[in-house]
This record gives structure tokens, C-alpha cells and sequence, in this order.
């Protein structure tokens, strides 16, 4: 299915946020994630499912002062 990614299209197989994010190569990232502008915890990933068109938001923290 087509979602798009922090901007840009792209193809996945993935069903789910959680197996997306792993798909994608950040299964093992610290990162915050949202779906269609909804901010979706690590812990509800797996229940998050996509749809064709969903735009996924991947956040990583950022260090600094």
C-alpha cells in the first residue's frame, strides 16, 4: 500500500504502524510517531493499522540545549 512517510511516498506491506516502523528499518529507534496528524504511543503501534494514503509522522529526539 502506498503511505506517505515524514513527506514522501512510499510502499509498504505493512499492516500495522509497528510492523511499518520495522519495515521502514526503525524497529529498534527511539522515536515518537503519529498517523494522519494522531499521536500514536509505542505501546499501541502493533493496534495502530494503516490504510492506503495514511501519512505517517517519525520524530526522533533531538539532543542539545
Amino acid at each position: 500500500m502506498n503511505i506517505e512517510v515524514n513527506g514522501e511516498r512510499r510502499e509498504v506491506r505493512a499492516g500495522d504502524l509497528a510492523a511499518a516502523l520495522e519495515e521502514l528499518g526503525f524497529a529498534d529507534a527511539v522515536l515518537a510517531t503519529a498517523v494522519n496528524g494522531a499521536f500514536v504511543p509505542a505501546g499501541e503501534r502493533a493496534a495502530a493499522a494503516l490504510a492506503e494514503g495514511d501519512r505517517l509522522e517519525i520524530l526522533a529526539p533531538m539532543q542539545g540545549g
